[in-house]
């Protein structure tokens, strides 16, 4: 298998033996060296599926993803070309949860030179963010005031693993920063032309000196 025009859809290239019988004569047919294209629907059964790319193009960066805020509408990211970024997986029962004070605090410091908050909710860890959107949204203003971006539930780890964090936690893709992401409100940091410079653990706090430190340098 291999894949074409710059995806990861599957071509199957093989020998087909066939034997065909009926009741005159038995006879056999041998075909070799037949490439079969495998339908899409076909091919890709069963298989995770990329999609939420911008454009339908294989990304260089997290700039060229297209994602639902949580409101339901597509947001191509690369409307954030030029500020820097930090994204963070949430959840609303977890002990990290009252990390979206901070987060309120230090987008609000930094918004004016260019800092853009993308949190993501999601519910892979703990079952700690069982609510639908509308819930969370709902909850993240109601309880903390947010007023930073917040993005439609995804799963950022397994076999339903969304295309973005794919991207952002491959070797591949992300060669200093990738692994899985351990746990709610891992950040990581992306520059103003979309590359991803730093990863920070949950139990980094958004006011900790290390990342305020990191936000500040990539803001000049």
């Amino acid at each position: 298998m291999f894949p074409v025009d710059g995806t990861s859809t599957p071509v199957v290239l093989f020998k087909l033996d066939i034997e065909i019988v009926n009741e005159d004569e038995e006879f056999s047919m041998m075909i070799s060296r037949i490439p079969l294209l495998v339908l899409l629907a076909l091919a890709t059964a069963g298989m995770p599926q990329r999609t939420g790319l911008a454009g339908g193009t294989r990304p260089r960066s997290v700039l060229d993803f297209t994602m639902k805020n949580i409101d339901g509408k597509d947001v191509p990211l690369t409307e954030y070309r030029g500020k820097v970024l930090l994204i963070v997986n949430v959840a609303s029962e977890c002990g990290y949860t009252p990390q979206y004070k901070e987060l309120e605090a230090l987008y609000r410091k930094y918004k004016n030179r260019g800092l853009a908050i993308l949190a993501f909710p999601a519910n892979n860890f703990g079952g700690q963010e069982l609510g639908t959107d509308a819930e969370i949204k709902n909850f993240c203003r109601t309880t903390y005031n947010v007023s930073f971006d917040l993005f439609s539930k995804i799963s950022v780890k397994g076999n339903d693993q969304h295309p973005l964090y794919a991207f952002i936690t491959s070797p591949e893709t992300n060669p200093t920063f990738s692994g899985d992401v351990k746990w709610n409100f891992q950040k990581y940091l992306v520059n103003k032309s979309g590359t991803i410079i730093g990863k920070f653990l949950s139990a980094t706090g958004p006011l900790s000196k290390e990342l305020v430190f990191a936000i500040d340098s990539a803001l000049k």
